[in-house]
């Protein structure tokens, strides 16, 4: 199963209800907290973003709480 990097920070609500879904949904994921990491916002920037939530999955990038395009992008029927 594809394993999602998520681009979290410590005050974000939207990546507290997405870390929240993609737990009731069963799928491990790999967090990145932009608020302890310093390198993590020069990746965002990489994928042309600042935004957070921002999820990678094999290499797509989805900006924003959007549950139905990580499904999506799992290759998840929803």
């Amino acid at each position: 199963m594809k394993t999602p990097i998520v681009y979290t920070s410590a005050t974000c609500p939207y990546c507290t209800l997405l870390k929240r879904f993609l737990d009731s949904q069963g799928i491990a994921y790999e967090e990145r907290n932009v608020s302890f990491n310093r390198q993590y916002v020069t990746e965002l920037a990489e994928l042309g973003t600042m935004g957070v939530p921002t999820t990678v999955i094999d290499g797509q990038v989805i900006v924003g709480y959007q549950p139905q395009a990580i499904l999506n992008a799992m290759g998840a029927v929803g």
